[in-house]
């Protein structure tokens, strides 16, 4: 039997983690559709509609229950607004060991929602499931996103050369017709791999913890 993480929602003091809706298409069509989101995540380009209601309605759902791993759709407490994604993937249910991504919309940034939702999702994952670590790569100039693992507290662990693939504008791109496709052109680059363990959070969550840390949503059905 395949193990599977629980369909579960986590909320912190200002954030509501829970599986995406088909209603959230529109925001991450517009999401995924940021700079900066297409130059270092592997997401199609252009990212449509269609690509967005295929992640919620299929890719999303089924990374749970396939085993491996859990998507959630990170919002606003007050506004319900879609702020981000955070993703646990290749899970290892042996090892007790699972990989985190993470996105946030443009006009969400500089908040620290990334590290916030990152952080309730870690201390989910070692306080309930009683996973043994937590792994996140950046790429190499994604200093932003390394921030984020830095801030979480997470041990850089070392390098994997040349082990990525993101995307540059070119030079040609006409920023005037951004519907237009093409523009980008793919470059290789290195990884930083960074790791999280359960001692790693005894310091670095007493302030989260203070605040409330996480919590079970009530307004989303918990069903395993």
């Amino acid at each position: 039997m395949t193990s599977t993480f629980p369909d579960i929602s986590i909320s912190t003091d200002r954030l509501v983690l829970r599986p995406f809706e088909e209603a959230d298409v529109p925001a991450l069509t517009e999401m995924m559709a940021d700079d900066q989101i297409t130059a270092w995540m592997a997401a199609p380009v252009p990212y449509t509609e269609a690509e967005a209601r295929t992640f919620v309605t299929r890719t999303a759902p089924a990374r749970r229950t396939s085993g491996d791993g859990i998507v959630f759709a990170v919002t606003e407490l007050l506004t319900q607004r879609l702020v981000g994604l955070v993703e646990l993937r290749d899970t290892d249910w042996r090892v007790l060991s699972a990989h985190a991504a993470y996105a946030t919309a443009s006009w969400a940034r500089g908040e620290g929602y990334a590290s916030e939702s990152l952080a309730a999702v870690a201390q989910w994952l070692f306080q309930d499931q009683k996973f043994e670590r937590l792994e996140i790569r950046t790429a190499a100039d994604n200093t932003a996103a390394q921030q984020v693992a830095q801030k979480l507290g997470c041990i850089s662990e070392g390098v994997l050369r040349n082990a990525w693939i993101a995307r540059t504008r070119t030079e040609n791109w006409d920023s005037s017709r951004p519907e237009a496709q093409g523009g980008w052109a793919e470059i290789r680059t290195d990884l930083i791999v960074w790791s999280l363990l359960p001692e790693d959070l005894d310091g670095a969550f007493d302030q989260f913890a203070e605040a409330g840390g996480y919590a079970h949503y009530p307004g989303w059905p918990q069903r395993h």
